[in-house]
């Protein structure tokens, strides 16, 4: 019989659509009762040695197995590759979030605060819905949706129905205070939930942050506290909560599938809550209303909260939470090209010092490995 170019195995051949099982050396007899235990210890030739029938012995890029006759493989992956791509899905979840802001003070022209949550919902959800189906992803093993649910409390409802109701009383830039304090608020929760421990550069660089976006956006506020700002501290709790568990459910799943099911989860909650506040609340439809409305639904909560995810399992929650010190100074942006708002002259001197902040945070290590994931589960998982 002929053996074919490709090896099955080590001590295997194919042969004629099927394998062969043959000793080691080319010229050594079939293994005994004596020497079966001797033949099963065998340890495969390493990488760069020859075999006993003086053919070379490599890796086949295809298959990942051992193939006569060809160079050893090793796929060299760049270390920093994985990085610089959670950092920039982790960039663009900040830009879908920081336009989240001036769309709700859209949609809020169109409908009432508590049908805009909850037709936000339910619209994210249905888009989800229909990628898991698409894609037929497993449903989460039940050990996961607690998890879930933390995520979908936090950010799938938390922060879209308390930020809305603030938005009432107070303008974006007074409310982009909040986001000037979940980056922090993210790390801490994330140190303490996953075992991570930024270092202390990292921590003072993260403060200066914190303290730079919230001087700026009060100044721009003009210091006022409104009734909103109860709203506002809630938000931030349940938002960096949601953030944090989040983060850490993308380790062992992909985080599309995340935020999908997080949006499932409420999908029964968010119908109910469509039929019931529509009758009760004006709906006054206008090109902006439902532009934000759709924004809000397809890119805020799903698109921002998917690519969101996927950085921050890539990078870790407390890296990534500080990309996230740009994202009032952005909110600030939208909010003068669409709702017309007045920015000062010291913007730009804020936006360069949170991005030096951000450069510092996006530098420095961190003291102490996540912790371990639980048995049974693996990661982190790349879709």
């Amino acid at each position: 019989m002929r053996a074919q170019d490709s090896a099955t195995g080590y001590g295997t051949i194919a042969v004629g659509g099927g394998t062969e099982t043959v000793a080691t050396s080319a010229t050594a007899p079939a293994p005994t009762a004596g020497t079966a235990q001797a033949a099963a210890t065998t340890q495969a030739p390493t990488a760069g040695s020859t075999p006993t029938d003086g053919t070379a012995l490599g890796t086949g890029p295809a298959s990942g197995r051992a193939t006569p006759g060809t160079a050893p493989y090793a796929p060299q992956h760049s270390p920093k590759a994985p990085v610089r791509r959670g950092t920039l899905l982790a960039s663009l979840g900040v830009v879908a979030f920081s336009l989240t802001f001036p769309s709700t003070a859209w949609g809020l022209e169109s409908f009432g605060p508590w049908s805009l949550v909850a037709l936000r919902s339910t619209l994210a959800a249905l888009i989800a819905g229909c990628f898991l189906l698409a894609v037929r992803a497993p449903v989460p093993e039940r050990r996961h949706w607690a998890g879930l649910a933390v995520v979908a409390g936090g950010v799938v409802v938390g922060f879209p129905l308390l930020t809305t109701l603030a938005l009432q009383t107070s303008t974006t830039s007074h409310a982009a205070v909040v986001v000037g304090l979940l980056p922090l608020t993210t790390a801490v929760l994330g140190s303490l939930r996953t075992g991570e421990r930024p270092s202390r550069t990292f921590w003072v660089a993260a403060l200066a942050g914190a303290a730079v976006v919230i001087g700026f956006t009060v100044q721009q506020s003009g210091g006022a506290l409104t009734s909103g700002d109860l709203y506002l501290f809630g938000a931030l709790l349940v938002c960096a909560a949601g953030y944090t568990e989040g983060g850490r459910l993308a380790r062992v799943m992909p985080g599309w599938q995340v935020i999908g099911w997080a949006l499932m989860l409420c999908l029964p909650f968010a119908v109910a809550g469509s039929a019931v506040a529509l009758p009760l609340e004006p709906v006054r439809l206008s090109a902006h209303g439902v532009l934000g409305l759709v924004w809000v639904a397809a890119g805020s909560t799903f698109f921002g909260l998917y690519v969101w995810y996927k950085g921050m399992a890539g990078i870790g929650v407390p890296r990534a939470s500080q990309l996230q010190l740009a994202q009032p100074l952005l909110t600030l942006a939208w909010s003068v090209l669409l709702l017309g708002e007045e920015v000062s002259a010291a913007a730009p001197l804020a936006a360069v010092a949170v991005l030096v902040c951000i450069a510092a945070t996006q530098r420095t290590g961190r003291r102490r490995a996540p912790r371990p994931l639980p048995a049974g589960e693996t990661g982190p998982v790349r879709s």
